[in-house]
């Protein structure tokens, strides 16, 4: 970390999705480096406690396939800590053949997207008690690519294309973050995104193909490790002055101004939040 960024985060309280592995895990590892407490949270019991462990933190566990998984979640978060300084939405998945989730959505858009969103808004009257609190999202390139229909969020009246799945979801995370960031003005809570880089983790799982690539010999020389793909998410929490990167989308540590047409539409931005709630049972109005 250079000047003009947080170098000690003592008494602050940092939540990371999809810290089991990868990214997340090296996040959490970091964090409590510095001396952060750590709520570990990740969809796999003895993946999660072991990354706990490591830290000096709690494990918890979700599924994000569920909604009621991500509400239980939420409780057990605000039972265990009376402050969140940091939640970093950082569990995602690209599925390589149509899945539906528990609740009946796409499981890319409700993974990457809708399961997020609610955890974000159950939390939000926690994060804002906090003088500096920060969500930051994991993004990914792909949205460049996504598009989204607002009277087909599940993409149920297209043939199934797992990039593009992957991207219209990964879009919702961009525009989420600009509009959490417009709902929060005047608070405590500021929001920002970012592209780790094309990182060796467990994202593409679900793809065998995929996974064996980053998994060989050649995708372990060509990718980033989780450490690296980290740097983003912990440039982001150290910020000395978060309204600098309220609503912004990050490439890696760089700035980007957002390369699709729909990531620059404030109204779209506001009806996929207003049908995100009604879809996860959020009041629509909860912060103005």
């Amino acid at each position: 970390m250079t000047d003009g960024m947080v170098q000690d985060f003592q008494g602050r309280t940092v939540v990371i999705t999809g810290a089991s592995a990868g990214i997340g895990a090296a996040a959490a590892r970091r964090f409590a480096a510095l001396g952060a407490t750590v709520a570990v949270v990740g969809r796999s019991q003895d993946k999660t406690a072991a990354v706990a462990g490591q830290v000096g933190g709690t494990a918890h566990l979700v599924d994000f396939g569920s909604l009621d998984s991500v509400r239980g979640l939420a409780a057990d978060l605000l039972a265990a800590y009376e402050q969140i300084d940091i939640l970093a939405n950082n569990a995602g998945a690209m599925f390589a053949d149509r899945r539906t989730s528990a609740d009946g959505h796409e499981m890319n858009f409700q993974v990457n997207h809708l399961a997020p969103f609610l955890l974000t808004n159950l939390l939000l009257d926690r994060l804002v008690m906090s003088p500096d609190a920060r969500v930051i999202n994991t993004g990914s390139l792909q949205y460049r690519k996504g598009r989204l229909d607002l009277d087909d969020l599940d993409g149920s009246k297209v043939p199934y294309n797992s990039l593009k799945a992957y991207g219209a979801s990964k879009l919702a995370t961009v525009l989420f973050t600009q509009e959490l960031a417009r709902r929060m003005a005047g608070t405590s809570v500021t929001t920002s995104a970012f592209h780790p880089g094309g990182v060796a983790t467990e994202v593409n799982r679900d793809n065998r193909f995929q996974r064996l690539v980053m998994e060989s010999w050649l995708g372990r020389r060509i990718l980033l490790s989780p450490e690296q793909g980290a740097e983003p998410l912990l440039h982001l929490a150290a910020v000395a002055d978060p309204q600098s990167v309220n609503g912004a989308y990050f490439h890696r540590l760089t700035r980007e101004d957002p390369r699709n047409e729909q990531a620059h539409d404030p109204q779209l931005a506001r009806q996929l939040w207003e049908r995100s709630a009604e879809l996860t049972g959020i009041p629509v109005p909860h912060w103005p």
